[in-house]
């Protein structure tokens, strides 16, 4: 399946074997209690509690005498930790605790009675509690109320020397968030306690706010309050000890969710609810994923507002069938440059979040898939990063795309879209680039020609290249494409989209530190007004033009040059400021060079796929595989040539040697005359000196060399045009001897002919840089010409 979960921890195999282990031991040496399958018949009373910053999962489970009993679970060391034990039957909440393990912080109610177990019944308590352990010493209790309250210590963001002081948030479902400031002290060694349990300095937070959401990695607190006719998100950064104001997003009746599971939510029917999520992630984008509550059977309807971006997006898919009921929610997963949107038996869809202009950058699967069928089918709550918990099976996953599969997919996919999707998903998230590279590059050989809604190798090109270097800096992709699809009309099947504008949020920071900069970056390019920065070769091209018609010339026939590197490079020394010039220079290198090196591998794979071997340069009958490679290397240069990419060095003489082997003369110079074949002087010294003197190839030299070359040749086949047009004049001169004149009379003969042209064409003096008299061209003239007087 195209999502991958691997399984970080398990309360079942990391926890429940020690505990049963604890509890034998404990019968063996004669303690006191129940039988040995108390645990084991109980067992479905495991469950996560939190997991915190530093990935410690807190767990609760009941022992044999119905005592709530809390558990710490190391990450690093991968060892289990008793923490404290309630010797009463209560139902938790919530729970946490701080980084040293001293203090444990806890929300409990009393156990209802037989069959409603599920709910909170009227008039029963909820204790938030406030435990030292260690050790064990005191208990305080902060709050006593009849509502739900949630707990969550934070976390500094070094944590290699304590605090003196912590900080527990109270989130409330009267609507209400508060701060405690604890202070504890040391005493007798190890011994911590709280400094005056009698007086916890607390301030609140926020007040009147329908929905909250904590992440716990980056210590953020977001939540919604309402104002009039609209709601505004707002977010607390409390590792930073600043506030951070973002605005707005107009919703209606909300609940609290997305601080934690517990079993007083009905968590069969999460469909009748709607479903909210705040996403971030390291770029500085923000994305907000809501659902409301069904009201059809027959389609599903979600939201993602892209505030980096300013727009959002709504989704409608159709379900198909009627007949198959939506018995659970929405799940919105974050996968860093995607979001993951799935209805358990019905659709997946991946969302591009990075570059979300274009749908056809996102995945949709529906209907009887097995990437829909595969995933679980309980509730799943999407944490920091690209953590998972299945609050139900009590496991704790790491969500990865499935590159083995995506790149099957690639291959068995027929639409455009799809194909599309997955090759930037693939590029976006791969973890071996060469390996996936040399996959896709094979895929586009054997599929070259089966795309008809955009270039497969410029995609490639653009988009490989472009992550290859993204990473460098968070500005790059406002300044480099990433596609080469500026457009996208064709309808995705199954789905339906409404894109809108929304206001852009405000933020009241100190300092743009972080996230925030990068998020508030990203802000000022959607404010701004000016053209869109992505670079483009029209620069390049212009001035390629203009050398051609001014007639300037500082090569011989085609050189297989480039000016990229300085166009680009002075395009990202204009909009990168703050980076070293030679950071840039080095960028735009490694840039151009990834450019050059994927050209490269297209046409190596090409070659060993298709068997050539380096007889391919002798002239002969052309073979079915070198007619394939031909038709691969006329389809890079018509991507490279629609967005002016250079290419590397000596493809142009190979490219037109191919296609004198493929090619009838008639069809070889009507792709010289169109620009298809371009001459190189590699290639045509390489046609002068290795075809022989056949007929056919004579016409071939003369035709090329005569009437094919560029319509502004260069000073060679200038002068080969004037020697064509020349005209005898009866001169007595012509036999007499003169200081430069040597023993063979021919070629005194034809030195007094270009003498003549030279003096009497003014062109020549356009050559700069150029003697009037080529001896190599004299050379090689002469001869010519004395052969054909001779009638050699």
């Amino acid at each position: 399946m195209a999502l991958r979960l691997v399984c970080d921890f398990d309360l079942r195999k990391d926890v429940l074997p020690g505990l049963r282990a604890r509890r034998a031991a404990s019968l063996a040496s004669g303690a006191r209690g129940g039988g040995p399958g108390i645990l084991e018949d109980n067992y479905e009373s495991l469950r996560i509690l939190n997991v915190e910053r530093n990935g410690n999962i807190i767990y609760t489970y009941k022992d044999d005498k119905g005592n709530v009993a809390f558990g710490l679970y190391d990450c690093r060391t991968r060892q289990n930790e008793h923490l404290y034990t309630f010797e009463k039957d209560l139902h938790v909440i919530s729970c946490s605790i701080n980084s040293e393990r001293t203090l444990l912080a806890a929300s409990l109610v009393h156990s209802a009675k037989e069959g409603r177990k599920n709910e909170l019944q009227p008039g029963s308590k909820c204790l938030t509690l406030l435990v030292e352990i260690h050790p064990v010493n005191n208990v305080k209790v902060l709050k006593a109320v009849d509502s739900s309250i949630w707990v969550q210590f934070l976390y500094p963001q070094v944590e290699s020397h304590p605090p003196p002081e912590n900080h527990l948030l109270l989130i409330s479902e009267e609507k209400y968030i508060e701060k405690f400031h604890i202070h504890v002290i040391q005493e007798d060694g190890n011994k911590v306690v709280l400094r005056d349990s009698g007086h916890l300095p607390r301030e609140r937070v926020a007040e009147d706010f329908v929905w909250a959401q904590w992440d716990m990695s980056e210590q953020r607190l977001y939540y919604i309050v309402l104002k009039k006719s609209r709601s505004i998100l707002k977010c607390i950064q409390f590792s930073a000890n600043e506030k951070f104001n973002l605005m707005c997003l107009v919703l209606y009746v909300l609940r609290l969710v997305n601080f934690g599971c517990d079993d007083l939510q009905d968590q069969g029917n999460l469909s009748k609810h709607l479903t909210l999520c705040v996403f971030t992630n390291h770029t500085g984008s923000l994305c907000v994923c809501y659902s409301p509550k069904f009201d059809s059977w027959e389609k599903i309807t979600y939201s993602v507002f892209y505030f980096h971006k300013g727009h959002s997006k709504t989704f409608t898919a159709a379900l198909g069938s009627v007949d198959s009921l939506v018995t659970k929610g929405l799940t919105f997963l974050n996968l860093d440059y995607y979001v993951a949107v799935y209805l358990p038996g019905h659709f997946f869809h991946l969302l591009n979040i990075q570059h979300p202009d274009l749908i056809c950058h996102s995945l949709f699967l529906t209907g009887n898939n097995e990437v829909v069928d595969m995933l679980p089918h309980s509730p799943l709550q999407s944490l920091s990063g690209s953590l998972v918990l299945d609050w139900c099976s009590g496991k704790l996953y790491r969500a990865l795309l499935n590159q083995s599969y995506l790149l099957q997919f690639l291959w068995n996919t027929q639409l455009d879209c799809e194909k599309m999707a997955v090759l930037h998903c693939v590029l976006s998230c791969g973890r071996d680039p060469r390996f996936l590279e040399a996959k896709i590059i094979q895929w586009i050989s054997e599929n070259i020609s089966t795309c008809h809604s955009f270039d497969l190798i410029q995609e490639f090109i653009i988009a490989s290249s472009y992550w290859s270097i993204y990473p460098e800096t968070s500005n790059i992709d406002k300044l480099l494409p990433y596609s080469s699809v500026l457009t996208w009309n064709t309808e995705i099947p199954g789905i339906t989209l409404v894109t809108e504008e929304i206001t852009l949020p405000f933020m009241k920071v100190h300092s743009f530190k972080g996230y925030w900069e990068k998020l508030n970056s990203n802000l000022e390019y959607v404010k701004c007004s000016k053209p869109c920065l992505l670079y483009n070769n029209s620069m390049v091209k212009r001035e390629w033009h203009s050398l051609i018609s001014e007639e300037v010339y500082s090569f011989a026939l085609l050189q297989e040059d480039h000016s990229m590197v300085s166009e680009l490079r002075e395009h990202l020394l204009r909009h990168l400021q703050g980076i070293e010039k030679k950071k840039i220079e080095q960028m735009v290198l490694d840039y151009i060079s990834k450019l050059l090196d994927l050209i490269c591998q297209i046409l190596e794979t090409s070659w060993r796929t298709h068997h050539l071997h380096p007889w391919v340069l002798h002239f002969r009958r052309a073979s079915a595989a070198e007619f394939t490679v031909f038709h691969i290397m006329t389809r890079i240069l018509e991507a490279t040539m629609s967005l002016f990419l250079p290419l590397p060095p000596g493809f142009h003489t190979l490219h037109t040697i191919l296609g004198v082997h493929c090619l009838p003369l008639h069809n070889l110079l009507h792709y010289i005359d169109s620009g298809v074949l371009l001459l190189t002087e590699t290639a045509v010294i390489r046609l002068m000196k290795d075809l022989d003197n056949s007929e056919n190839n004579e016409k071939l030299k003369f035709s090329i060399i005569y009437f094919h070359c560029p319509k502004n040749p260069p000073l060679r086949i200038f002068q080969f045009q004037l020697l064509l047009n020349y005209k005898k004049q009866p001169q007595s001169s012509m036999i007499d001897k003169s200081p430069g004149s040597v023993e063979f009379l021919p070629l005194n003969y034809f030195i007094e002919i270009l003498t003549d042209i030279e003096s009497s064409n003014q062109a020549l003096y356009a050559f700069e840089g150029h003697d009037n008299v080529d001896a190599k061209f004299v050379e090689e003239a002469a001869l010519k010409h004395t052969t054909m007087l001779l009638g050699l």
